[in-house]
């Protein structure tokens, strides 16, 4: 799961588990290539996400992930909220952060057929 390319220009979704200190990122280009698989710290991750060119960003719902959202919303990027509920099933090896990442690309980008596509879209504060 350590793969980082910099060529990041290309990818089109990403799946982001989000944690207390270290965030997992896993994004594809178009063709479903994987282009990045890399752990980002807190930190850095407003900075990652600058770098990257406005794509779909599939979020596990949880505590924080609105917060996440609505700074990812503000860099460009649309972002949906997925329930842990439905990125469960796509987790294929021992749940960790990393799989974590990996499933929610696979349930954003539709890697199995579902029957019914659950997706939350992010909430805005009104100005």
């Amino acid at each position: 799961m350590g793969k980082s390319i910099n060529n990041l220009s290309s990818v089109t979704v990403v799946g982001l588990d989000i944690a207390k200190n270290v965030f997992q990122v896993h994004g594809v280009d178009a063709k479903g290539a994987a282009i990045v698989a890399r752990s980002v710290r807190r930190g850095q991750l407003l900075k990652f996400f600058a770098s990257l060119p406005r794509c779909l960003v599939g979020i596990e719902a949880c505590s924080s992930a609105h917060h996440w959202a609505r700074s990812l919303i503000e860099l460009g990027h649309e972002v949906k909220l997925i329930p842990p509920a439905y990125v469960k099933p796509y987790v294929r090896r021992n749940k960790n952060d990393a799989v974590d990442a990996a499933a929610l690309l696979a349930r954003r980008s539709g890697g199995r057929t579902c029957a019914s596509r659950r997706f939350a879209a992010s909430t805005t504060r009104p100005s």
